[in-house]
């Protein structure tokens, strides 16, 4: 990259106040956006002060997270967060991770927990934000459109340059906001998983945290740092490998119904489910720890929210395969189903296509 395109991001990021460039070990920026700490009780999980789990790591706080602004393109093998440009695609999970760690100390792939906070937050402040996902303009929207990038044979917009639409497709409704969470492309997100419809978390320690922001904590599928979650305590506990460990979390469809249980899964044929997050429900032998779990994974709808609230976001599982990974936000024609609270379990971590992309993060690692 030239002095002059160092010079012009710069000046965009002197126009957005919370904006800032980091920089990774080949000194190439990325325009980024601060998320600072906050607590469960912040964003309306719980009345806990403690730190939102998002902000921990290896069982230390961190005062902030730094988010991708746009989704990434890769250059020389690494993830960047650029302005007006088409993400990066036909990606996997793992080649997601590589492309992320590679730019050095505290660089990783966004975390479920840490797209969890920004969503959390904007349904707290009321700016969920919209987005490309009705070929190149919001569903709700009939005027404002944002740059296309690549359109189909009938000349739909397919993919819109990054950060190129309106204001209220930023997640604080300003220009200094993260850009295109709702559509555009599916994006990869690390922490999480399913095995046989058995939720799963990373975590260094059998705590639940943001262990999946710390490259030096292996995601890959063999990873001995995957635990299921104790519905019936909310402990992390070990899993035994075929998605039906003693009250672990697992997603059933009851009466039509997504819902959470403990016991085994009544399906008669497992498969793909989905529905509303809104009409999740939990069975009664799920406790509030493991609900809060849940509500911090965006898998559950937090509490006391109004009808409509989650503006019809649809989160899909796949309860017959032995592991699933997850994608976030939706794309570019799938209407109302997309948004920021939208998660799609259906795809293997070897999954790539066109619409498919990613984000990376960045924080200072904390030290013992």
């Amino acid at each position: 990259m030239s002095n002059f395109d160092v010079a012009n991001l710069a000046l965009q990021v002197a126009c957005g106040a919370s904006n800032e460039l980091k920089y990774d070990d080949k000194n190439m920026p990325s325009v980024m956006v601060k998320i600072p700490k906050f607590t469960w009780a912040d964003v309306g999980i719980g009345t806990s002060t403690d730190v939102f789990p998002a902000f921990k790591i290896n069982g230390h706080e961190v005062d902030a997270i730094y988010f991708s602004k746009y989704m990434n393109i890769v250059q020389n093998s690494r993830a960047y967060s650029l302005p007006g440009q088409d993400y990066a695609n036909n990606i996997n999970l793992d080649n997601s991770i590589a492309r992320c760690t590679a730019k050095g100390e505290g660089w990783h792939l966004t975390t479920r927990l840490e797209w969890m906070a920004v969503a959390l937050w904007c349904l707290k402040n009321g700016t969920l934000p919209k987005g490309n996902n009705n070929y190149g303009k919001d569903h709700s929207e009939t005027v404002y459109q944002a740059i296309p990038m690549t359109k189909d044979g009938e000349g739909k917009t397919l993919h819109v340059a990054g950060g190129t639409g309106p204001l209220t497709w930023s997640h604080n409704g300003q220009q200094d906001g993260i850009w295109d969470l709702n559509g555009n492309g599916y994006e990869w997100v690390g922490g999480v998983r399913t095995v046989y419809g058995e939720l799963q978390v990373l975590s260094s320690n059998g705590a639940f945290e943001n262990s999946a922001a710390d490259p030096d904590n292996s995601q890959g599928a063999s990873s001995a740092l995957w635990y299921a979650i104790d519905g019936t305590t909310g402990e992390l506990i070990t899993p035994n490998g075929s998605g039906t460990t003693q009250n672990s979390l697992k997603i059933d469809k009851i009466s039509n119904k997504l819902t959470w249980v403990t016991g085994a899964i009544s399906m008669a044929t497992p498969g793909q489910i989905y529905a509303t997050l809104e009409s999740v429900e939990l069975d009664a032998s799920v406790c509030d720890a493991a609900k809060h779990i849940l509500q911090a994974l965006g898998f559950y709808r937090p509490d006391d929210i109004t009808a409509g609230a989650l503006g019809g976001d649809y989160v899909y599982f796949d309860n017959s395969a032995a592991e699933r990974s997850f994608h976030c936000g939706g794309y570019y024609y799938y209407s109302s189903a997309a948004g920021v609270f939208y998660a799609l379990g259906y795809y293997s971590r070897s999954s790539t296509y066109t619409y498919i992309s990613f984000r990376a993060a960045y924080c200072d690692l904390p030290t013992a």
